[in-house]
């Protein structure tokens, strides 16, 4: 069974998107880079499932993703009063990691078998991650960050036009990948 697009397109209409493209997972740049800013500046790094080094390698993380033909990026917009707060921005990811869910199983609806999401979390699903003691409470609700995954994210934003924007509006993306 086949994704149909059609149906799929008419259903994002009506969802608070941003911006969204199809693309070709071929066209991603994956790079250690990523994942040295993961490892140097951010507070999750070897706390979580979501997070390097539980998501494996970028060489795994490569070969996850290549491993579906097709991928929908998605973006959602939200303002903050201040975008240099981090509290404030990360607390604006709750709306679009619900639309996430939502996408996923639009996709799921109009004939995707598999999915594999990466979004903005780092999980903030449980309270204190069972990382590194115990597998994932909640394997499927949790999606890792497309950064952890060592994609360069504005490289596809940049070849597809999606806009990054500036001022104190936040854009959130996710990466679909779907069979």
């Amino acid at each position: 069974m086949t994704v149909n697009r059609t149906l799929l397109e008419q259903k994002l209409a009506e969802l608070p998107l941003f911006q969204y493209e199809f693309i070709d997972p071929q066209e991603l740049t994956f790079s250690e880079r990523i994942r040295q800013v993961c490892r140097q500046e951010c507070p999750m790094y070897n706390t979580t499932w979501a997070c390097p080094p539980a998501v494996g390698s970028v060489e795994q993380c490569r070969a996850r993703c290549l491993a579906y033909p097709h991928a929908l990026m998605m973006t959602s917009v939200t303002e903050v009063r201040d975008i240099a707060d981090m509290a404030e921005t990360l607390a604006t990811r709750g709306p679009h990691e619900a639309l996430t869910r939502q996408v996923r199983d639009l996709l799921h609806q109009c004939g995707a078998a598999e999915t594999y999401v990466l979004s903005t979390e780092a999980c903030a699903i449980c309270e204190h991650c069972a990382y590194p003691d115990a597998p994932c409470r909640h394997p499927e609700h949790m999606f890792p960050c497309v950064e952890s995954h060592g994609i360069v994210v504005t490289d596809i934003a940049e070849r597809y036009g999606i806009d990054f924007l500036s001022g104190n509006l936040v854009v959130w993306f996710s990466l679909l990948f779907y069979r």
